[in-house]
């Protein structure tokens, strides 16, 4: 089960209807064009084409099984007394100082360019269930981090 916020689940369900409304199409043309160029068993477009629509074909699928599995978070429901999924979190890295903030969200809904990180990620574990005033240390790839809960926010 993959939780998930309704505009995520929207954005999901508009980009899936694309694949399979115009890329997919796109795809059997291109292997149909390949297909008319003549002996197939030494046509590299087509070999390409073919291997391009198994790409898009898994990915329609990965998508299908995401939106199938996937369940709705009630923002109305959320509290900002501890971390969880759809938290912002305004925290202070206590080696340095610095400021961050991060929205804990789905594997489908991160991206780090807006402060969205997946609820899989250390970071966002380490942060499930603290309260403001915690300080916790995370492993992350290049070692431990010590970071302190500052604020805990739901953006409906």
């Amino acid at each position: 089960m993959s939780y998930m916020s309704q505009e995520g689940y929207d954005r999901l369900v508009a980009e899936l209807k694309q694949l399979e409304s115009v890329e997919r199409p796109k795809a059997s043309a291109a292997i149909a064009e390949a297909a008319d160029k003549g002996d197939l068993s030494e046509n590299s477009e087509y070999d390409a084409a073919k291997e391009a629509q198994r790409h898009l074909e898994a990915k329609i699928n990965e998508m299908k099984l995401t939106i199938a599995q996937a369940k709705i978070v009630d923002m109305s429901r959320l509290s900002d007394e501890a971390v969880q999924i759809m938290s912002t979190v305004e925290m202070t890295n206590m080696a340095n100082n610095s400021k961050m903030k991060y929205t804990i969200v789905s594997e489908t809904e991160a991206n780090l360019k807006q402060g969205k990180i997946s609820i899989h990620t250390p970071i966002a574990q380490g942060l499930l269930n603290k309260k403001v005033g915690d300080v916790v240390e995370i492993k992350i790839p290049r070692g431990t981090i010590k970071l302190r809960v500052d604020k805990i926010s739901i953006n409906l």
